[in-house]
């Protein structure tokens, strides 16, 4: 018992130690090789924990070979920006000018409700409002803002406004959401007259049509 008391203790500070050396990221924050080398230290870890019978230096030597390359895999993205790319990737750019990039969308494996999802977890509501969005390597969804948007609350400023609701989605890639379109109170013959009025002939031409949080309808047609 002794033994293995002793045993924890010395791969629980080396591997402390070692994700201290990896540098000061949150786990969502790592990069995928990080992410791999993180894991892969915390299973091999685990495995002179639980069986004594395996030497403990056949954990210490893994773990101190996968810091080395990691150490080493930093130093090239710092020497190369070709390297960095290679190894890690680039951010991409999911919103441009208030438009999605729906290629880029497919490419990256997100789904319209994922990134919809991570503008209201950053206090975002309307695509129109957003002058880019933009996927770091990290996962992380980095958002600037249209000239206007800014922080300042209505409240600050004295403002007496109405207060604004979610928005709706109601075309997704061609298809219409009749059960959105009942919760607006409104018909398809409704959504046909609104795309009818920005020159739009069928559903089917557009990718995302919704009803935003200030009631007016924003439309994005599908590339050609």
């Amino acid at each position: 018992m002794f033994i293995v008391m002793i045993r924890t203790t010395i791969l629980y500070a080396l591997v402390v130690l070692t994700m201290r050396l990896m540098g000061k990221r949150q786990i969502g924050e790592l990069e995928p090789f990080e992410l791999v080398i993180a894991i892969m230290i915390s299973d091999l870890a685990s495995l002179p924990m639980q069986d004594i019978r395996i030497p403990l230096i056949h954990g210490i030597i893994p773990i101190l070979t996968l810091l080395i390359l990691q150490s080493i895999i930093t130093l090239l993205e710092l020497k190369s920006e070709k390297a960095g790319a290679i190894l890690t990737g680039t951010p991409s750019i999911l919103i441009k000018h208030g438009k999605i990039d729906i290629k880029e969308l497919r490419n990256q494996r997100l789904s319209f409700n994922d990134l919809i999802e991570e503008l209201r977890l950053s206090g975002y509501y309307n695509i129109s409002d957003i002058e880019y969005a933009i996927l770091e390597t990290s996962g992380q969804l980095s958002i600037l803002p249209k000239v206007g948007i800014n922080p300042v609350t209505k409240e600050d400023l004295k403002i007496n406004t109405a207060q604004e609701v979610l928005p709706v989605t109601l075309i997704l890639d061609g298809k219409i959401n009749i059960k959105n379109l009942k919760s607006i109170h409104q018909t398809e013959e409704w959504l046909y007259n609104q795309l009818k009025a920005n020159n739009i002939h069928s559903p089917k031409e557009v990718f995302l049509a919704t009803k935003d949080s200030k009631g007016k309808f924003f439309y994005q047609l599908k590339d050609k």
